[in-house]
Formats: C-alpha cells, sequence, structure tokens
C-alpha cells in the first residue's frame, strides 16, 4: 500500500474518532455547568479547555460556556475542535479517494458540508449527537464493507489510538474540580458504557469498579485497555516481525509498557493518582502516533493536537 494511502486512512479513523470523542466530553460537562449553579463557570471552562489541550483565546478575562463551544466545537482552525476532525477527515478521504469507498466519501464530504458555523445555544445537544452519529455511520460504513486487509488495519489502528487517547480525558476531567466534577455515572454514560457496565457489575457505579471498567475491562470497547490491545493486534498485522528477544517494534513497545502498567497496578492506585495516569496514556498515544509515522508514513509532517495545520 501507498503511503500516502495509508497515512490517509490512519488519519480519517483517528479524526472521526476525534470528533466523536470530543462530542461526548462537551456534551457531558456543558450539561453539567447548566445543572449546577455552585460550578465556578471559569474555572471549569478553563480546566475543560486544557485537558482537551487547548487554550481559551487571548484577551478573555473570564471564560464562559459560549467561549468553550466556540473553541472546541465550530472553530476551523482549532486542531482541538470537532469542525476541524470532521474538516480533516473529508480532506484525508479526498487524499485517498482511489482506495475509500463511494458511501464513505459521501458521509464525510455531507457531515462537513452540514457543518454548522455557530451554534444556537438551545441547539447544543441535538449537534453533539448529530456528530456522534454521523460517526458512528462513517465507522459503521468502513466496518461493514472493508476487506480486512491493511487499509481497514490502518483505519482501525488510527481509530484505537485516538480511542485510548479520548477515553483517558475523559477520565482525567473527573479530577478537574474535585468537588464538581462529574460524576461517574455521568462519565459512564457519556461513554455509552452505563448500561454495559450495569451488566457487568451488577449495581449502582461506585469510583473503584467504574474506573476499573472504563480502564481495564477487555471486552468493553472503549475502555482503554480493550483500545490497546485492539491497537497491538493491528500493528502486528501490519507488521508482522517474529522478533526472538523482545520488540524492536517501537510502537508495541510503548503500547505493551503502558499496558502493563495499568493491568499490574492496583486500581486503588490509578484512582489515586489519576490525572498522572491520564497523562502518562496520552503520552504514550502520542510516542506510539510518532513511532507509526516515522515508520510507515516519513515523508509527512504528523497532524497534531496544537499549533500544526494538517
Amino acid at each position: 500500500m501507498l503511503s500516502r494511502i495509508a497515512e490517509s486512512l490512519f488519519w480519517i479513523g483517528r479524526y472521526i474518532e476525534r470528533s466523536d470523542g470530543t462530542a461526548r466530553i462537551l456534551d457531558v460537562h456543558l450539561q453539567l455547568l447548566l445543572e449546577d449553579p455552585w460550578i465556578d463557570e471559569d474555572t471549569a471552562c478553563r480546566s475543560l479547555l486544557s485537558v482537551m489541550g487547548s487554550f481559551p483565546p487571548e484577551g478573555l478575562t473570564t471564560v464562559r460556556r459560549e467561549d468553550v463551544l466556540a473553541r472546541l466545537a465550530v472553530d476551523r482552525n482549532n486542531p482541538s475542535s470537532i469542525a476541524y476532525a470532521l474538516q480533516a477527515a473529508r480532506e484525508n478521504a479526498r487524499r485517498a479517494r482511489e482506495i475509500v469507498s463511494t458511501d464513505l466519501w459521501e458521509t464525510l464530504n455531507t457531515t462537513n458540508a452540514r457543518m454548522p458555523r455557530r451554534l444556537q445555544t438551545d441547539k447544543v445537544h441535538e449537534f453533539f449527537q448529530w456528530v456522534r452519529e454521523r460517526s458512528a455511520l462513517a465507522v459503521g460504513l468502513v466496518d461493514s464493507s472493508t476487506s480486512r486487509d491493511e487499509s481497514w488495519q490502518f483505519f482501525t489502528l488510527g481509530r484505537a489510538i485516538e480511542r485510548t487517547d479520548m477515553t483517558a480525558r475523559m477520565l482525567a476531567t473527573r479530577s478537574l474540580t474535585e468537588a464538581s466534577g462529574p460524576s461517574w455515572t455521568t462519565i459512564l454514560r457519556s461513554c455509552g458504557a452505563y448500561e454495559a457496565y450495569l451488566r457487568t457489575y451488577r449495581g449502582m457505579p461506585s469510583a473503584r469498579n467504574a474506573a476499573e471498567f472504563l480502564l481495564l475491562d477487555r471486552l468493553f470497547p472503549r475502555s482503554i485497555i480493550y483500545s490497546i490491545q485492539q491497537a497491538e493486534q493491528c500493528m502486528r498485522a501490519i507488521d508482522p516481525r517474529d522478533d526472538r528477544v523482545g520488540h524492536s517494534n517501537t510502537v508495541l513497545r510503548a503500547l505493551g509498557q503502558i499496558r502493563n502498567d495499568l493491568e499490574y497496578s492496583p486500581i486503588s492506585e490509578i484512582l489515586g493518582e489519576l490525572p498522572l495516569h491520564m497523562d502518562r496514556v496520552q503520552k504514550v498515544t502520542r510516542e506510539a502516533s510518532e513511532a507509526i509515522r516515522g515508520r510507515f508514513f516519513p515523508t509527512q509532517a504528523e497532524p497534531s493536537w496544537i499549533g500544526e495545520i494538517s
């Protein structure tokens, strides 16, 4: 497969997952701002922007809900925003048009064309729901109509790495402001994990069980461990080295190290330092992405959360 095509498929997967994850995080936290009158809106909004790798516009003394929406939802020049991710997914599909299916191309093209430039306050929840539905449609089209060859592996590898990162960000927001952060029930619902959690633990969410489920459950597709294992499987399919000693594949080495750290650390220890552990997960996803770029797309600059426009 051409490096250009593989890179585009990898980033289509990442950008679709990024738009979905960002919509979920914003939906939860902006709804929380409306429901809890005791939350300091400026502090919560600045913390949320920071977790998402973004910054408030210069000159703002107080950051409001509307500023977060403008920055993370509809700003087409901010790599952390939904609009940027949908636009970038469409542009990468255009670059790989000879291998991207017509259905996927039309879905990404239509989604980008219908992306609003500003949001009405009373339509915010409907917008986030629309983003999640369009992301699910794009992923479903790929899963149902793509042969399980390198094209599917690169797309899924991108999704798995991005989902690892987005779930880590979701969990990191739990500690934004300890007194007013989202409840574990809210976090589970935002990940689409509430019903699956109830079937697994058969009880109301506790901090220990909810964190354990989203971090370590090997059967739930949005858990960090599941996403890391999926990325490892895709990487082995793409680059099936049979090392006699250790791992020469830097991607597998980075993913394997963080997976072992999470699996073999007591959940109480992870909960006690949750932001620190989630920062490490995000760092590993960046290292893995950089290793993939160096191994398979060496001629291209890596799209970034901040500062670079692909």
